[in-house]
């Protein structure tokens, strides 16, 4: 599969926070409806990538949306509950480690990302989304934002609902794998996690074996 690109918004690269700007300006084109895409997970030894897309309700956007892994985790889940509550649409997808070993991470992500845009409950006019790259298969125009988590609160929202969901479900897997400490670092590739699999095996279906080291392993 090929990459889709998109020339990205002239916009400074280095916006303290994030706002409504871009969205504005698309509004102003006579686009109604504009959803920021995002995921979380492509760095990860473990588990699977989440994407999330939403459609923020102009008239109630969230005070302090930002890039998620700006914020606490605290805040991150305060901002989850008040996104989901006021959004107009929001929809979340995963792909599994399997499923990225399958292909690749870039693939399964923008896959995630067509999933969650596909979930919404609204068909966005526009889509402005994280990164260098434009999923395939989207229901609609799409920009990629370069730091679009960082400057736009629609790609900001998107982020926390991913962030959060991923944690969520690794702090879940990691009570039926209490030997590899997943709650404490969502799969990443820590000391401690990385002497886990080392001491333990990596476990088939949750970690992916198409990543160093484990592909080292394999070969």
């Amino acid at each position: 599969m090929s990459r889709s690109r998109s020339d990205s918004l002239l916009l400074p690269l280095t916006a303290d926070k994030p706002d409504f700007a871009s969205e504005r300006k698309l509004m102003r084109s006579g686009i109604q409806f504009i959803a920021g895409i995002d995921e979380a997970g492509r760095g990860p030894l473990a588990g699977p990538v989440v994407a999330a897309a939403v459609i923020l309700d102009p008239k109630k956007i969230p005070d302090g949306l930002d890039d998620s892994k700006r914020l606490t985790a605290k805040r991150r889940e305060e901002l989850f509950e008040i996104i989901i509550k006021n959004a107009l649409a929001c929809g979340i997808s995963s792909i599994s480690a399997p499923a990225i070993d399958a292909t690749n991470i870039l693939k399964a992500a923008l896959e995630a990302m067509r999933r969650a845009t596909h979930g919404l409950a609204i068909i966005p006019g526009h889509a402005l989304i994280d990164g260098r790259d434009v999923a395939p298969g989207l229901p609609c125009p799409a920009t990629a934002m370069i730091k679009g988590d960082q400057r736009s609160v629609s790609i900001a929202a998107a982020s926390i609902l991913a962030k959060v969901t991923r944690d969520r479900m690794m702090s879940q897997t990691g009570q039926y794998y209490p030997l590899y400490g997943l709650e404490s670092h969502a799969g990443y590739g820590t000391e401690i996690h990385r002497n886990a699999m080392e001491e333990h095996g990596p476990v088939v279906g949750l970690h992916r074996f198409s990543f160093s080291p484990l592909k080292e392993r394999q070969a």
